[in-house]
């Protein structure tokens, strides 16, 4: 798909119209279980994986996207740490997918609405947590826009945003990490490669900057 015809798809926002994404911050940069650029089979997990987590707060809001640390004090410390933002500070909280290490730290947000694309939401709604996740709008909170990125699992939703001149998106596992990225290439567990290295390349379409799962952020 051209970048012309995917930007008529994924809308831009008008940003002299809508509140701005003021600043960003990865909070924890994630890691792989195996990864085979380190030269590690795919067969079997070497290490527990972490994945990519995001603040992005803009005009009265905090929304974090991918919530990673199941231990409370350690996700409050990391928030603290790189942003001085608290846990009860967030408004809202994001998940691009089902996997559970992109939905282990939601339990310390209770007072956060907790969204996610429709389909997501259909399927953790089904999981056993303290209460429901809402579907996402199209947008959040004016600010930050709500795209479909399948491929990994085949209701993958991302976000992109603009802040300080570039188009941000935080790719979750729609990306897995700047080598997967580099290739093309899908991680080992993803529904469908081909569809994952189709979505890769609309994103390179739309996105100055990449955050993906599993990894530091990347200029595109």
């Amino acid at each position: 798909m051209r970048r012309r015809e995917f930007m008529a798809a994924v809308p831009m926002l008008a940003s002299a119209a809508n509140p701005k994404v003021l600043r960003w911050t990865v909070i924890t940069i994630g890691n792989l279980s195996r990864n085979r650029y380190w030269g590690e089979s795919d067969a079997k997990p070497l290490r527990d994986a972490i994945c990519t987590c995001t603040l992005v707060s803009g005009d009265g809001f905090h929304l974090l996207v991918d919530p990673s640390l199941t231990a409370k004090d350690a996700m409050a410390k990391e928030l603290d740490r790189r942003t001085g933002v608290k846990l009860g500070d967030i408004n809202a909280v994001f998940v691009t997918h089902e996997h559970g290490d992109h939905f282990f730290g939601v339990e310390h947000f209770p007072q956060a609405a907790w969204y996610a694309a429709a389909p997501v939401a259909e399927i953790l709604n089904g999981k056993k947590f303290s209460r429901k996740f809402e579907p996402a709008p199209k947008t959040l909170f004016g600010a930050v826009e709500v795209i479909p990125t399948p491929g990994h699992t085949r209701s993958h939703h991302s976000l992109r945003f603009d802040c300080d001149g570039r188009s941000i998106v935080a790719a979750g596992d729609s990306v897995a990490t700047r080598d997967f990225w580099r290739e093309r290439r899908s991680y080992f567990n993803a529904v469908d490669p081909a569809l994952a290295a189709k979505t890769m390349d609309q994103l390179a379409a739309i996105a100055s900057v990449i955050i993906p799962g599993h990894d530091n952020y990347f200029l595109v």
